[in-house]
Parts: C-alpha cells; sequence; structure tokens
C-alpha cells in the first residue's frame, strides 16, 4: 500500500518538475487571481473556478476583475491556452492539483460560516480521483481541514487522504495593494495531512513561491494563519484604545507612535483609525474565539479588542457631532457629510466589511445627508450587509461641490486624493488617518479622530 501513494507522489513531483501539472483554483477573486497569476509565470497550465458566471466570462476575455491586478499573465495564458476560467465544478477532475481560496465570513451571530468550504469539499468529491493533491487556503480555525474537509472527501468519493490523494492547508496571505509584496515573494506556510501531502503540496508550493515553511500539521498552519491576523486586530485595538485616551489628555496619538518606533528594538507601529475593514483582520480571530468554546475556554483578549475595533466607528461619529456644535454651529442631524474613502484600505477598491459602510450607516440614522468620494470605487456595488448604499456614485472632489458640505470625514486616506482643496474649502475636516498631517496641510477646521 505504501509503494502506491509512494508512486504517486513520484509523479506528481515529476509533473511538477517538468510543468505538465495542471493547478485548479477555485475563488477567482482576491486569492485566487494572483494564485492563478503566479502559477501562470511558472509556467504551469491553470483552470480557475468560480461560481460567478459574469466573472468567468470577464476572465475568459482578458478584462480586469480587480483594478490593482494586472491581468496580461492571464490574457498570456488565454493566448497560450494555458489559462482558462469556468463555472462546470464537473471538470474539477482534469486538475491534478486543486487549491480552495473561497470566503470563510462569519454568520450574523458572529460564529464560522464554513458553507463555501463545504459546499467546494463536496463538488470536488464527485470527481476526485487517485493522485490529487488538494489544498485548503481559506482562513479558517484549527482543524478545519482534518475534522470537516477530509471527512466530505473521503465519503463522498470513497478514496481515503494519505493512501489514494492528498489532503493539506496552506494559508493565504495575500495583502491587497501591497506593492513590495506579492504572492511568489511571500514565504507559504505550508502542513500536511500525512508526510507524502506535505512533500507533495511543498514540491508545488515551491515552484510558485520563493519560500516555503514547513509545520507539522493542518491545524498547525490553520492557527499560524489565524495568529498573524489576531496580532494585528489585538494590536491596533490598543492604539485605537489609546487614541482615545490620549486625545482626553491633549496629547497626539500618531506623534507617540513616530516617536516610540524610532525605538529599534522592542516596539513595532500600528496605527489608530475608525475601524476595522479588510477579509482577514475584522473576522478571522473570531474563528478561533468560537473554537475555543469547544475546550471550554473564552479569548479574552481577542474578544476585547474586537469589541474595541467595532466600536470605533461609533466614537469617531460621536466626535463628529461634538465638533459640528462647537465649530460650525450645527447639529449632527440635518448636517452635509462627505466621506473620503469606502474602500478599507488606500489605493485599492476592496470594500469589503470597509469601516466607512458603518460610518455612513450610523451618521445617516442620526439624521445626516451622507455623500462619499472614492477614486477607486465610482459606483456602490450590491452587498449583503448594505444593500441601501448600493448605486450611489462617488462624489468630484470641486470647489464647487465641497462648499455645499457641512463635514469631510476623511475615513481612508488614498493617495490621489486633493485634501489640499478639501482642507481650503469646507469648514469642517475630520482626519482619522492623520494624513492631512502626514502631508503638511495645516488648519484651524481640521481635527483628528
Amino acid at each position: 500500500m505504501n509503494s502506491i501513494i509512494e508512486e504517486r507522489a513520484s509523479r506528481f513531483i515529476e509533473k511538477v518538475k517538468t510543468r505538465e501539472l495542471v493547478i485548479g483554483i477555485v475563488g477567482m477573486g482576491y486569492v485566487g487571481i494572483p494564485l492563478a497569476l503566479s502559477a501562470l509565470a511558472s509556467g504551469f497550465k491553470v483552470l480557475g473556478f468560480d461560481t460567478d458566471q459574469t466573472r468567468v466570462n470577464q476572465l475568459n476575455k482578458g478584462e480586469s476583475i480587480i483594478q490593482h491586478i494586472r491581468m496580461d499573465r492571464i490574457v498570456t495564458g488565454l493566448e497560450k491556452g494555458k489559462f482558462e476560467a469556468t463555472f462546470d465544478i464537473g471538470r474539477l477532475g482534469e486538475a491534478d492539483a486543486l487549491l480552495i481560496a473561497v470566503p470563510t465570513p462569519l454568520t450574523k451571530n458572529r460564529d464560522p460560516d464554513l458553507s463555501f468550504v463545504t459546499k467546494t469539499a463536496g463538488a470536488i468529491a464527485k470527481t476526485l480521483r487517485t493522485g490529487q493533491l488538494i489544498v485548503l487556503e481559506s482562513t479558517t480555525y484549527p482543524g478545519t481541514t482534518d475534522q470537516v474537509v477530509k471527512p466530505i472527501l473521503e465519503k463522498a468519493s470513497g478514496l481515503k487522504s494519505g493512501v489514494d490523494f492528498f489532503l493539506a492547508f496552506s494559508p493565504e496571505r495575500e495583502d491587497p495593494g501591497n506593492v513590495d509584496y506579492g504572492t511568489s515573494t511571500i514565504p507559504k506556510v505550508v502542513g500536511g495531512d500525512c508526510a507524502l501531502a506535505l512533500a507533495v503540496a511543498d514540491v508545488l508550493y515551491r515552484a510558485l513561491v520563493e519560500r516555503t515553511v514547513l509545520v507539522s500539521s493542518t491545524a498547525t498552519a490553520e492557527a499560524t494563519k489565524l495568529t498573524e491576523n489576531i496580532f494585528r486586530a489585538v494590536n491596533i485595538a490598543l492604539v485605537n484604545e489609546l487614541k482615545t485616551l490620549y486625545a482626553a489628555m491633549s496629547v497626539d496619538v500618531w506623534e507617540v507612535i513616530d516617536a516610540a518606533k524610532t525605538k529599534p528594538f522592542g516596539f513595532m507601529a500600528f496605527y489608530p483609525g475608525p475601524g476595522l475593514g479588510g477579509h482577514c483582520i475584522p473576522i478571522d480571530p473570531f474563528y478561533l474565539t468560537w473554537k475555543a468554546r469547544e475546550y471550554d475556554l473564552t479569548a479574552r483578549f481577542i474578544e476585547l479588542a474586537g469589541q474595541i475595533n467595532r466600536d470605533m466607528p461609533y466614537a469617531v461619529i460621536n466626535r463628529l457631532g461634538e465638533l459640528l456644535g462647537s465649530v460650525i454651529g450645527k447639529p449632527l442631524a440635518g448636517s452635509r457629510l462627505l466621506i473620503i474613502g469606502l474602500a478599507y484600505k488606500k489605493n485599492i477598491e476592496d470594500m469589503r466589511e470597509s469601516p466607512s459602510l458603518k460610518l455612513i450607516e450610523i451618521a445617516e440614522k442620526l439624521g445626516a445627508h451622507v455623500d462619499y468620494h472614492d477614486p477607486f470605487i465610482s459606483v456602490v456595488p450590491m452587498t449583503r450587509e448594505h444593500s441601501q448604499l448600493s448605486g450611489r456614485k462617488s462624489i468630484a472632489i470641486e470647489p464647487k461641490t465641497l462648499a455645499n458640505y457641512d463635514a469631510v470625514l476623511i475615513s481612508t486616506d488614498h493617495d490621489n486624493v486633493d485634501y489640499a482643496m478639501i482642507a481650503s474649502y469646507v469648514g469642517l475636516v475630520i482626519d482619522t488617518r492623520n494624513i492631512c498631517t502626514r502631508l503638511g496641510i495645516s488648519g484651524a477646521n481640521i481635527f483628528k479622530a
């Protein structure tokens, strides 16, 4: 039996070396597309699977799906017959390696929602064949690969992990818009369901990225990704709390952080903001707090950090209301507010979990009229939780339009925004990102929050 699986591993590794291996990527989004680009750059044939037929059609035409990701390699792959997108899950068996990059959101009760993972595993099981490598990349709690994905694959297919097919976990580490690090240059953590699964996954990923980091199990790899994101969430919560405390003492938290980070050891700079955004940091920590309850444990630091970060949009709007009264002489109700930035971070169009959405929602519930400006999001797409915002259009930054607003709230510090013009034509500017100070823009109408 061992010789058979070893022979399958050898064949897999040889196909990696000769680039005959076909890589299937399930989920062509912020993780899947960069993975496809890396695989194409390494000489592999790639099948991109997605349930969104419109997205599939766009990919097969070489059209841009995500603004900050260049599609030239996709276009070249299409021309050379190396890339194809499809929504036909019956073709999952064509791939020698299947990399799963589907969403892992939270439910309304902040419990893990693994429905995308389980549906994908169920679909893969229908065409699973001997010698295939299945890798989950979606962020999740320790034990998901072994306790959720593996049983689905084995029960529906009749095949066994480590005997007939290979199973691994390798967490995505994408940072949308990061110009310094991309998929191929970020070390890849890999954990296998068995030693051979780890070996074949390692060979595959070493063909895609500069360096792999091997760990003892899939659960360890799952925990590694959660730890990375929890580290950020807790430290951001800390500086958000410090911002509130220092503001009461008339101390500028950004100045404090800039001074503290000159220490060459023992300090890492994190910066406050109007809340947390993106698919990872606001969501992933709660996968561990949920799992902790299974062991009758409470992850108090994580829960507290989550509460602090979730409260930040409310604190910002409270500050806005106070300043509208003291500076403009108007209440929040009935005031006209312009939000700068709908994306959760600068210079990208990704608005997943963006605090700007919550800021708009809170301000409008309190009676304000709110518009937004974002150079990367001309029209708000349909979202599940903020459907009332869908279809709204970005307002142009011009003296004539700026004069219509009582206040501007800078939520996302995109580079290509004329902040000097904003400061010149609006009576009250609330800066949650310290961008005005960084650009040397000052005035009695500019306040930090």
